[in-house]
């Protein structure tokens, strides 16, 4: 399963219908939690989502409406018991504000969380066939995007496979070795398989438009990106370092972004629909979140 769930859609003031920003994305056996402000725990419950399923959680920036409900989300896994432990990726320069979230109130111990402090723009973390890659964003306080990776491969041609003969074990040793004898002939994995373009996905929080969130976003599968404003406010966004609806789709149409996800909206602007229409013009495939709402990581092409 490779999806997005959003759990949460407002910006610093929660309203009726918005959470704080959080989400979460489901990609094979990770599930990764995206910037867990205020609230996040009660959201995750109403998406039918066991915190004690998340594996990583990635922190953009420490100002509180994208990091509040950290504490609760890591004592609702040690309520559950889970024994694995959790990663944290944050910016180096928020260290003391962890702290004080780790610590925020008594509680049980655990789960064991391994700190990933990140300081400079690059890989993060490798897991198994996905590489997490950071980018620092022009913000207020030192903030970084997230961008995960799978890695280029090769898909199997059945029909391919069929003509030269190979079957049952020997498909395995095949890709594993890169050739086998059949019938005293030498097949290549190449001649029965074609190269297959690894998907990405790209979380783009609180900053101003620069080079790196189109950096981030480039060719990316799915792209989450936050769009404060619209563009009659855009004096606002440059003032908070903030996007707005047509930046965000102007970054992921530069970038390539198959599919576009727009979250983090001002509470002045009710009907978050106002930032799909002012961005549609200029991105085919963009949805305006709203709180609960899932995305599927579109098929390979």
């Amino acid at each position: 399963m490779r999806e997005l769930v959003v759990l949460g859609t407002a910006s610093q003031v929660p309203t009726r219908t918005r959470a704080h920003q959080a989400a979460v994305l489901r990609w094979d056996r990770e599930v990764v939690l995206f910037d867990p402000g205020e609230g996040t725990q009660r959201q995750l419950t109403l998406a039918g989502i066991a915190a004690g399923s998340i594996t990583r959680i990635c922190v953009t920036h420490l100002h509180g409406d994208h990091c509040l409900g950290l504490p609760g989300v890591l004592q609702r896994i040690a309520l559950d018991g889970r024994g694995r432990p959790v990663d944290l990726y944050f910016p180096e320069a928020g260290q003391p504000y962890v702290d004080h979230l780790r610590n925020a109130s008594a509680a049980f111990a655990g789960p064991e969380v391994r700190e990933h402090p990140v300081a400079a723009d690059g890989v993060v973390d490798e897991w198994p066939g996905l590489v997490l890659s950071a980018r620092a964003l022009e913000h207020r306080v030192p903030t970084y995007g997230w961008r995960l990776q799978e890695p280029d491969g090769r898909r199997v041609l059945r029909e391919r496979l069929a003509e030269v003969g190979v079957t049952g074990p020997a498909v395995g040793r095949l890709l594993q070795d890169g050739e086998v004898a059949v019938d005293g002939r030498r097949v290549l994995v190449s001649e029965v398989t074609e190269p297959r373009r690894g998907q990405a996905f790209a979380f783009v929080m609180d900053t101003r438009r620069c080079q790196a969130a189109v950096d981030l976003c480039r060719d990316a599968d799915l792209a989450v990106c936050e769009s404060t404003y619209l563009a009659a406010e855009a004096n606002l966004a440059e003032r908070y370092a903030h996007l707005t609806a047509a930046d965000a789709a102007g970054i992921a149409t530069e970038a390539g972004v198959r599919r576009l996800v727009l979250t983090h909206y001002s509470a002045r602007h009710p009907d978050e629909q106002v930032f799909a229409e002012e961005a549609r013009p200029l991105h085919p495939d963009v949805t305006a979140a709203k709180d609960l709402d899932r995305f599927d990581v579109p098929p390979r092409v």
